[in-house]
């Protein structure tokens, strides 16, 4: 099953032109990609596009199923939901626990407060991070701190994990950790889209890689 199809897609702006020129390709379920180019090369926009972020200008994007370009605005917010964000530098909110940061996609999608309970605490578990949900997030080392962001991503279990350049602060035993963590999720059945700069990491793992070069898909 396709998860995400782009097709001929081009997004392009008033100031700066063809950003992303006709890419085309599809990731299936369960499968882990890296997409990969130099800085400016359309990888963020990418990624915009696929979290619905953004509108392609050509083209068609399916995320699940779902045409992005004939959603509507209304109905945006919970396509995003199939999806669970990761970044390089955290977006955790540093005056709330380790609780509460990764409880708050399923706040946000009106869970009661058992099963709050009971997925927050599963998904810290999944991640390593049992005990620590009392926390705060700036008493956390940097590999804890994108753990939480890891186990907020995946605490409404999504289908789909968007990463973006999600060991760009860590070390690189640390970031080997959190590929080992990916490719857990992958196994069971987890489309996962890691956008990064770390070729040696790339070259490690194995996994298909989207080159972009300039809005061009040059490899995939």
């Amino acid at each position: 099953m396709t998860m995400i199809d782009f097709s001929n897609v081009t997004k392009r702006y008033e100031e700066t032109g063809d950003v992303l020129r006709n890419v085309s390709f599809e990731l299936e379920k369960g499968e882990m990609a890296f997409l990969t180019g130099h800085s400016g090369a359309g990888k963020s926009t990418l990624l915009r596009l696929i979290a619905a972020m953004e509108r392609c200008s050509r083209g068609q994007i399916i995320v699940d199923g779902e045409d992005l370009s004939l959603a509507k605005e209304s109905q945006l917010p919970f396509i995003r939901r199939k999806m669970g964000f990761i970044y390089q530098d955290y977006k955790l909110l540093h005056d709330r626990t380790v609780f509460d940061n990764v409880a708050l996609p399923l706040i946000i999608a009106g869970y009661g407060h058992q099963e709050v309970s009971r997925r927050v605490r599963a998904s810290l578990e999944k991640v390593g991070l049992q005990g620590k949900e009392k926390k705060y997030p700036l008493a956390l080392s940097g590999g804890e701190q994108q753990r939480v962001g890891i186990a907020r991503a995946v605490v409404n279990k999504p289908p789909i994990i968007i990463a973006d350049e999600p060991t760009g602060n860590l070390d690189p035993d640390l970031s080997a950790e959190i590929m080992n963590l990916f490719r857990q999720f992958q196994q069971v059945g987890v489309t996962i889209l890691i956008a990064t700069h770390d070729i040696s990491l790339i070259s490690q793992m194995n996994n298909r890689v989207l080159k972009l070069d300039h809005g061009q898909l040059v490899q995939s």
